[in-house]
């Protein structure tokens, strides 16, 4: 289940990252049926318009396709795109303000080694106890 984070990213862009990240992960595979619209705003308890718009932005990034009458697939790129967008949009706006911070703290990348190592163990293990 998503959890929507306190951000001044808007809900359909936040549910955008969500289904690069299923996809990316690999738990919705290349070529597969993903949710319906209606069913991914069920499970997210959001307005299915709302899940319409972040599948209109997966469509326009080559992440998804849809099959008219049946569905939406994840493209055979798609996830390389997804991970190719999540790289930009992480560039782009929320490594700058990560940059100042360090600047400001004056901290190197040095720094950073130790809590993210960490950060990658706690995360595995999360992710390894989500899927038992």
């Amino acid at each position: 289940m998503m959890h929507f984070e306190n951000s001044s990213q808007a809900i359909y862009l936040q549910i955008v990252e969500y289904v690069c990240e299923q996809i990316i992960l690999g738990e919705w595979p290349v070529g597969e049926k993903i949710p319906s619209v209606r069913e991914l705003g069920v499970a997210l308890e959001v307005n299915p318009n709302t899940v319409m718009r972040s599948y209109e932005v997966l469509k326009n990034e080559q992440i998804i396709f849809d099959k008219r009458g049946i569905g939406n697939f994840v493209d055979s790129k798609g996830q390389d795109k997804a991970l190719s967008y999540l790289q930009q949009e992480f560039t782009s706006k929320a490594l700058p303000q990560v940059f100042k911070t360090m600047f400001l703290l004056k901290m190197g990348v040095e720094d950073l080694k130790k809590p993210l190592e960490q950060f990658i163990k706690n995360y595995v293990s999360t992710t390894d106890a989500d899927a038992s």
